[in-house]
């Protein structure tokens, strides 16, 4: 974005403006020399800071002439938490819910899918972890670095096509050696 010193406007790249009188297509200002931009009183909006997450911040952003400055308002800490926890409880179940049959089934036959079952424990335990995290961050700062980390257990059919795929990938590699 351009700030048009003489005018007191902003022009956005991409797009066709006016300035005087004088029409100027959409490409410009991509085009343009900096020498035609100084001619015409351009300058590029610099941002004096970096707007937040907007999961965890309330962002808004101010123009002051060239300068594009973001406010960045935390949101509530204890919501956060509190929405962080019911979005892992939610993943946690949406993850587990479509294999429930195996833990049915597995009071019949303790060897039942084992390998799901220790996947389904996997689960469980990752979104204990992270409930007792979330509930012990003491600032937004470490919420962020929790929440944004997250890696749930790969169950076992995507360690199988993991597996195939590296095997392959591995197989053409040795291909194209010989």
């Amino acid at each position: 974005m351009f700030y048009a010193t003489k005018q007191n406007k902003y022009i956005v790249e991409g797009t066709a403006f006016e300035l005087d009188g004088e029409m100027f297509p959409a490409g410009w200002l991509n085009q343009a020399s900096q020498d035609l931009k100084d001619k015409y009183g351009l300058v590029e909006v610099i941002a004096t800071n970096s707007p937040e997450d907007p999961r965890f911040f309330w962002v808004s952003e101010t123009l002051d002439r060239e300068y594009l400055t973001y406010t960045n308002i935390p949101k509530d800490f204890a919501t956060l938490k509190s929405d962080w926890i019911s979005q892992v409880k939610s993943s946690a179940y949406s993850l587990l819910q479509p294999t429930d049959y195996i833990d049915l089934r597995n009071l019949r036959d303790p060897n039942y899918k084992q390998d799901w079952m220790i996947w389904r424990e996997g689960v469980r335990t990752t979104s204990t972890n992270l409930t007792l995290a979330i509930t012990d961050a003491n600032d937004i700062f470490e919420l962020i670095a929790i929440v944004t980390q997250i890696e749930w257990p790969k169950d076992p059919d995507a360690i199988i096509v993991e597996t195939q795929t590296q095997t392959q990938t591995q197989n053409q590699v040795q291909n194209q050696l010989v």
